[in-house]
């Protein structure tokens, strides 16, 4: 018997910015910058008034699916509409932009970000010591640099090129070799490959490491912008799919969901009563609310399979027919059932490359 597809929505931890006024279907108003709450009023009544979804005024105002609201409370139900750009203005002397902090909101890119407060992306990443495969995550604090400009009424002399900057260096770890310990045991741990080990201590696969001795763990580009949860859950996906004998393909699109659906975390809120790491829903058959926190278990129920925890109550990614021949997104989509099932095909390449690093 064919199992039932979930249905499922959007978490929102991956939900994007609702555009800054929304023309709904016949009968409903075009969506107001700002909202006054008044007695009665639930933030799911407010978001179907104006045709929006609840994830999203949930997000647009800091808020979770706990949290209440009351009367005279002034909720945000537009993103602000980005202003046309200015024309310069003529000056006579420099001005420079003092540096400051930006905390992160869904949907935010590095670009975007350096865009909206007139530096280059390049000074942005340089300035938080970032690369350009770096993931960037809601609530992040990202330094946002000074950056002068010449008076547009000066005569400004064209100056030689500049090389560019040299890459941030990456950060890097120590670990102190206990007896017993090998070096591909250590990389092991750490997440990182034996040669890249190697190379941050000048050694080779012919050294001798002894008790007491400090290596520098050096953290790879694949895995920078992946804080240590992150990559705690990542090889955690990574050694479940192996121990299941899931192949290489099906671990990345595994990695990949968890990345759209909760950024590699073992969230305990998401949409409605979606939850941990791909925001399973307890009231579509996954589990109970303590048993989808269950990492494992979440993980395998994810992959599907004879391994399934859930039995035939929901269907994993071993469980698509032709699933090795679908693309990216379309695999994941058909484990997830999402309402934006296009999000899932961004993950694609950085997947692969976590799990090269970590795996």
């Amino acid at each position: 018997m064919p199992r039932p597809l979930p249905l499922r929505a959007l978490p929102a931890a991956a939900a994007a910015q609702v555009p800054a006024v929304v023309t709904t279907t016949r009968g409903m108003a075009a969506t107001p910058r700002t909202y006054t709450v008044k007695r009665g009023d639930t933030v799911s009544a407010i978001a179907a008034r104006f045709g929006l979804r609840t994830v999203d005024v949930l997000t647009l105002n800091g808020l979770t699916w706990k949290s209440t609201i009351y009367p005279g409370q002034v909720l945000t139900l537009s993103a602000a509409a980005k202003p046309a750009p200015a024309k310069p203005a003529p000056a006579t002397k420099a001005k420079a932009a003092a540096s400051g902090t930006y905390t992160v909101k869904p949907g935010d890119t590095i670009s975007a970000i350096a865009q909206r407060h007139g530096v280059s992306t390049a000074a942005m990443l340089s300035a938080n010591r970032l690369g350009w495969s770096s993931i960037i995550y809601p609530g992040q604090k990202l330094t946002i640099p000074g950056m002068v400009r010449a008076a547009a009424s000066e005569p400004v002399k064209a100056a030689p090129p500049k090389a560019a900057p040299a890459p941030a260096p990456s950060a890097a770890r120590s670990h102190v070799v206990t007896a017993g310990e090998t070096i591909s045991a250590i990389a092991a741990r750490h997440g990182v490959s034996v040669g890249a080990v190697l190379t941050a201590n000048k050694l080779g696969m012919s050294s001798i490491i002894y008790p007491g001795q400090k290596l520098t763990i050096p953290e790879t580009a694949a895995t920078s912008g992946l804080d240590a949860a992150q990559q705690e859950n990542a090889r955690l996906i990574i050694r479940v799919g192996r121990e299941l004998g899931v192949p290489d393909r099906g671990i990345a699109i595994a990695l990949g969901t968890a990345m759209q659906e909760s950024w590699i975390r073992n969230l305990d809120w998401g949409d409605r009563d979606s939850l941990g790491l791909f925001q399973q829903r307890p009231s579509t058959g996954w589990g109970t609310a303590a048993q989808i926190r269950d990492r494992v278990r979440s993980i395998k129920a994810f992959y599907g399979g004879p391994s399934d925890p859930n039995g035939s109550r929901t269907r994993g990614l071993l469980d698509i027919p032709g699933w090795m021949n679908m693309t990216f997104a379309q695999a994941a989509q058909a484990v997830q059932i999402s309402a934006y099932p296009d999000r899932y095909a961004r993950w694609e390449k950085p997947a692969y490359a976590w799990l090269a690093a970590l795996g």
